[in-house]
C-alpha cells in the first residue's frame, strides 16, 4: 500500500543520510587537521549523540512495532528449555530504530551454529504456543550460506515496510543458522486459511525475487509440537 511505499523510501533517505555523514566524518579524519577534528569529536560518545540528534529528527514510523530477539543453544546438550533460551534483545517501531538496530546485528555468517534470530510484532512472543501463533504456521525456505544474507535483509525489509500482503495475518520471521544451510521461516496466525497461505507464499516469492529452483515448505505449529521439530515432516510444498 501506500504506507508501505512510504516507509520504504523512508528506508532508503535514512541510509542516504547515513551515507552522507559518514562520508563526511571520513573527509574530517582524513584531513588530518587535528583541530578540525577535535571540533567535531571530543570523544566517541559526544559523536554518537551529536549524531543521534541529526539522525532523529523527523523519524519515520513504521506501521507495527517490531521486537528483535535471540536464540542461542549449546550443541549437544539435550533437554535445553527453547523458552529460558530465547532472549529479547531490542524493540524498534521507526524506520530509523529500525536502520539502527539490524546495522548493529552480527550478519548470519558470523553467527554460531545453531542459533536463531527472531523479528516479531511487538507482543508476540516466537514461540509455538503464543497465543498468535498457536493456530497458525510457517513457509520455511533453505538457502546455502553464500546467499542467505541478501535474503534474509530483502525479507525484512519487506515485512518492516509492510510490503507483503495480508500483513495483519504475519506474525513475524525467522532466521536459522544450521552447520550446513540457513533457514529462513514466516510465520503467520491461521494455518487453517488455505487461500490466506498460499497468498502469503507467493507474496514471499515476489518480494524476495526466489528462484523457481527454491521450494518453499509450510508446516502448522500444532504439527511442530506434535513432533517437536520446526523444520522436519512438512505437510505442504509450493
Amino acid at each position: 500500500g501506500i504506507l508501505g511505499i512510504n516507509i520504504l523510501a523512508a528506508i532508503a533517505d535514512y541510509i542516504k543520510k547515513m551515507e552522507v555523514l559518514d562520508r563526511r566524518d571520513d573527509e574530517i579524519r582524513d584531513s588530518g587537521n587535528m583541530d578540525s577534528i577535535k571540533s567535531h569529536y571530543v570523544t566517541d560518545s559526544v559523536s554518537e549523540e551529536r549524531r543521534s540528534r541529526e539522525l532523529k529528527d523527523g523519524d519515520h514510523p513504521l506501521r507495527y512495532k517490531f521486537s528483535i530477539w535471540y536464540t542461542r543453544r549449546t550443541p549437544g546438550v539435550r533437554n535445553q528449555s527453547y523458552e529460558d533460551n530465547i532472549k529479547k534483545m531490542v524493540e524498534f517501531s521507526t524506520v530509523e530504530g529500525f536502520w539502527a538496530c539490524y546495522c548493529h546485528l552480527a550478519r548470519s555468517s558470523l553467527l554460531p551454529s545453531p542459533t536463531d534470530l527472531h523479528f516479531f510484532k511487538d507482543g508476540i512472543r516466537p514461540l509455538w504456543e503464543d497465543g498468535a501463533n498457536c493456530n497458525g504456521g510457517k513457509w520455511i525456505i533453505r538457502f546455502s550460506k553464500v546467499v542467505s544474507a541478501r535474503f534474509w535483509e530483502d525479507l525484512l525489509l519487506a515485512l518492516v515496510g509492510d510490503q507483503l500482503d495480508d500483513a495483519d495475518n504475519i506474525c513475524g520471521a525467522v532466521l536459522s543458522v544450521r552447520f550446513n544451510e540457513d533457514i529462513i521461516s514466516v510465520w503467520n496466525r491461521n494455518a487453517s486459511d488455505h487461500q490466506a497461505v498460499m497468498g502469503l507464499r507467493d507474496s514471499i516469492k515476489r518480494h524476495l525475487k526466489l528462484p523457481h529452483a527454491y521450494v518453499m515448505e509450510y508446516k502448522p505449529h500444532d504439527a511442530s509440537l506434535r513432533d517437536n521439530s520446526s523444520y522436519r515432516n512438512t505437510w505442504l510444498r509450493g
